[in-house]
């Protein structure tokens, strides 16, 4: 018995088979090789075609069908996790009215901003544990102002995980989390929030039907059967975006476990039993995958859009043709802590919540010419998303979270010994490092939908812990002397 596991990143598509028995992955893979495209046609936009997740995921898919020469009709459930935020739009024959706007896209903030002062801020974070700020709501509102003729064509509102599902169902459905992450749900009343409908305008008919995260929420139709080789009637019985999801990847289900995740973006979330917001809306509280109107779970957020994007940036940019990241890694570990004096501000990739939906752009401070060299950079670089991190714990730290131990796959930026040991000793953390990533946890996440597992703890049973990094205590005063610097220039 196997469950089939779809991660729909804005990077590429990750498709992940495990045997449920033993837990072990059996065969993964992902599409594209390069990074998937993102569409700016003009300034802090960014935007993705639906039907490019749907394409690479069947090359992914099809690719771990062959490696691990599993029949279709042993698959027995599918899970689905997404890039959060996205909003992808259908008209009434569930055609694709126009790309969709992703995670990373800062058109919206305005649409937020006034959102957040015309309902009031008290009541907003109150009961949306959020400003409006750029999300899906914020979105949508751009594309009723900016595009009329799109916007009354619209049949149903999805996030980019509900469409991959509606390909694999030819249904359409949404979850709590899915809507909380959006900031369509009021955590007060537990249902859509009448405060963001009646702001924007929005019509409760662009809702498609509420499920439950783990449980029957369609199953696979006789047409997408047939595109992928499964079964007609398998279950799609689990659904959660990426960063919820990535906490599940990592066991990471009870109040004060915390998870993180070092990719193009990069994430802090810690789980939370109490309806807590941060007063200037810097991290995000949304409902967790064990939510339910009677279970109150919480993840609060903490996001970086710069993160390893900034990392690949310098891959393509900085003459280091040829090199790996690995390499990168050991020119950064040649430069000692603090990078002789260089500081990067690493929010170039849209506007940072952590700094309340400000854009500053990327910037390089205290290059000297005769002293200076690309070790120095490459390292810099890695300090100053770790900074990054660091700011936006405080921020959690003020709401109660006590960080003391942080969960994360050993993928990514976490693959480099460098950010890794600069995180857990800025932060006085200790960092587990598993083998799991998101795909994983959606193909287990799915077995707990059908009841084969009985707890979380039974589904990770099997997860792998990899490595454990300590605090280097006799390198905290440099790593904090240096985050002093770096904060110096980050509030200029």
């Amino acid at each position: 018995m196997y469950l089939l596991g779809y991660d729909i990143g804005s990077s590429s598509v990750k498709v992940c088979l495990v045997e449920a028995e033993s837990g072990k992955i059996v065969a993964s893979d992902f599409y594209p090789k390069q990074e998937m495209e993102i569409i700016a046609l003009k300034p802090g936009w960014a935007e993705q075609n639906p039907s490019d997740w749907w394409e690479n995921l069947k090359k992914a898919h099809q690719s771990v069908m062959q490696q691990s020469g599993v029949r279709g009709e042993d698959i027995k459930a599918i899970g689905i996790t997404w890039q959060m935020h996205g909003l992808v739009l259908v008209d009434k024959d569930k055609n694709v009215l126009r790309p969709s706007i992703i995670w990373c896209d800062s058109r919206a903030v305005p649409y937020g901003e006034k959102a957040f002062e015309a309902i009031g801020e008290e009541r907003s974070l109150s009961h949306l544990l959020n400003s409006p700020g750029n999300f899906t709501a914020s979105k949508l509102a751009w594309v009723k102002e900016h595009e009329p003729h799109i916007y009354e064509k619209i049949d149903k509102l999805m996030l980019p995980g509900d469409y991959i599902a509606m390909k694999l169902s030819d249904e359409i459905v949404m979850t709590i989390e899915g809507l909380s992450e959006g900031i369509f749900w009021d955590f007060q009343t537990k249902s859509l929030s009448n405060d963001i409908l009646a702001h924007y305008g929005i019509p409760e008919s662009f809702f498609p039907e509420i499920k439950p995260i783990f449980g029957y929420q369609g199953e696979v139709s006789a047409s997408a059967a047939k595109e992928l080789g499964l079964k007609q009637g398998t279950p799609i019985s689990y659904r959660a975006g990426d960063q919820p999801n990535n906490a599940l990847s990592l066991n990471v289900f009870n109040p004060g476990e915390v998870a993180s995740t070092a990719g193009t973006s990069g994430v802090v979330y810690g789980v939370s039993d109490k309806l807590e917001y941060d007063p200037l809306s810097r991290v995000n509280t949304f409902a967790h995958v064990n939510y339910t109107k009677e279970l109150t779970r919480l993840g609060i957020l903490l996001c970086i859009n710069g993160t390893g994007i900034l990392n690949s940036w310098l891959k393509r940019n900085l003459a280091l043709e040829g090199l790996s990241y690995n390499d990168m890694n050991n020119l950064a570990a040649q430069s000692p802590v603090g990078s002789k004096g260089i500081s990067i501000i690493p929010f170039g990739n849209g506007a940072e919540r952590v700094l309340e939906n400000k854009d500053v752009n990327c910037s390089i401070h205290g290059i000297n010419f005769n002293i200076h060299d690309k070790r120095d950079i490459l390292r810099a670089a890695q300090e100053g998303i770790v900074f990054s991190y660091q700011y936006g714990m405080e921020v959690m730290r003020e709401m109660g979270m006590n960080i003391h131990l942080i969960r994360a796959g050993h993928a990514n930026m976490f693959l480099s010994p460098i950010f890794a040991q600069s995180l857990a000793t800025i932060s006085g953390a200790t960092i587990e490092l598993f083998d799991t990533d998101g795909a994983a946890g959606a193909a287990r996440g799915a077995g707990m939908g059908i009841g084969y597992y009985k707890s979380n703890n039974e589904a990770f049973a099997s997860l792998e812990k990899l490595a454990v990094v300590e605090p280097e205590t006799n390198k905290k005063q440099a790593y904090a002397e240096a985050y002093e610097v770096w904060k110096s220039h980050l509030n200029q």
